[in-house]
């Protein structure tokens, strides 16, 4: 991909749609691109957070650690942006993101998000607004489970 294909790829991403472009350009410059076979594990749960993910092609298993074992959660693609809960929170890793597929990614470093927050408040907003989204999500998921489990006694 060119500098310009990387550029509009950011901007299609909501997160990143509000930023100028010459910013976007130093952001797909420094961003680090990595290819990874399916089965690979661009982290595991548990693991520090130095960095957040955009899937630039393919698809990835979203896993959590259970009793029984890893449990898929979500399916991540193309545009998707992932890891940044760790970055921001400063906690450890929440899930374990495998690729399904071969996966396209740029790699976030920690420092160059957060420079990109302090210049861009909108990204903040944006940034509330998927961890929302997902909240949401998890919260009916959990209701259903609980629904589920409650029927079966």
């Amino acid at each position: 991909m060119t500098l310009q294909e990387d550029v509009e790829l950011l901007r299609n991403i909501p997160l990143f749609a509000k930023i100028e472009p010459s910013k976007l350009k130093l952001l797909a410059f420094t961003a680090q691109r990595l290819t990874y076979n399916a089965g690979d594990s661009l982290f595991h749960q548990g693991d520090e957070g130095d960095s957040a993910y955009i899937i630039v092609d393919g698809d990835a298993d979203v896993l959590v650690d259970s009793p029984t074992g890893p449990i898929t959660v979500a399916t991540v693609g193309k545009n998707d942006f992932v890891g940044e809960i760790a970055i921001l929170c400063d906690v450890p890793r929440t899930a374990t993101i495998t690729a399904k597929t071969t996966l396209t990614t740029m790699r976030i470093s920690k420092e160059l998000f957060f420079q990109l927050v302090c210049q861009f408040p909108q990204m903040s907003i944006e940034i509330m607004r998927e961890l929302a989204r997902r909240l949401e999500v998890t919260t009916r998921q959990l209701q259903e489970a609980l629904s589920k489990a409650e029927a079966a006694r």
